[in-house]
């Protein structure tokens, strides 16, 4: 008993020494999430697409801070709705699918990144976590962009995570006017919000890609933050 105990042992050491830390901590994260009730956006919709932004260091602080997270996670509510946004985009434009960058997110990751931008110009579009956070800390807020039917992002005008003003929503008939962004561009921008009013979701002004799916006093009334 004590030599196949101990083959055991090797057996499990050298498996966990081939994982990387990353790929483990992921593993627990997506268990996490999903016992506690979220929802991944792809189980019943898997025409949607995700890109976890944050999970590698093509993002704006240059680093992954979700650490190997695999899976695109929201609350049932807002997860929905935005299957039904998916519906409504297919409905318009056949072959057309949803690609999400970001959804719900740990408090212990919105810590991350404040501290990442604390005393910079971008404190503006990180929520502060001694504030609350924000609606991604709900699972009730999503990024995403549309892409076509061989899978390609359409043109929104700036990247995403863009912080200036050619990314936000209120004066965008001015930036076509200046060259800042193309008709085309908008009328990309416009039917991504045109789909994601229409199933229920919310806008802001400094973010083309951002959406939410209830207000935030309605986010601190009903739903609990993730730790």
């Amino acid at each position: 008993m004590t030599y196949i105990r101990t083959f055991l042992l090797c057996i499990i050491w050298i498996t966990s020494a081939l994982l990387p830390p990353e790929s483990l901590y992921a593993q627990s994260l997506d268990a996490r999430l999903k016992a506690a009730g979220y929802i991944d956006v792809c189980e019943e919709a898997p025409d949607i697409r995700v890109q976890l932004k944050y999970a590698t260091s093509d993002n704006f602080m240059g680093r992954s801070v979700y650490q190997g997270m695999t899976k695109a996670w929201l609350h049932p509510d807002a997860a929905q709705k935005l299957h039904r946004a998916q519906r409504i985009l297919q409905r318009e434009k056949p072959g057309y699918a949803l690609l999400v960058y970001d959804a719900a997110r740990p408090m212990s990751v919105q810590r991350i990144m404040w501290n990442l931008v604390r005393g910079t110009n971008k404190t503006y579009y990180v929520s502060n976590p001694a504030k609350g956070g924000g609606l991604h800390n709900y699972g009730m807020a999503v990024d995403l962009t549309l892409v076509d039917a061989s899978g390609k992002p359409l043109p929104m005008g700036t990247p995403y995570d863009f912080f200036g003003a050619e990314a936000h929503t209120d004066k965008e008939e001015a930036l076509v006017q200046t060259g800042k962004i193309t008709r085309r561009e908008l009328a990309n921008r416009r039917l991504l919000r045109r789909v994601m009013k229409e199933a229920g979701f919310r806008t802001i002004k400094s973010e083309w890609w951002h959406f939410n799916a209830c207000s935030r006093e309605t986010a601190r009334a009903r739903y609990r933050l993730i730790e």
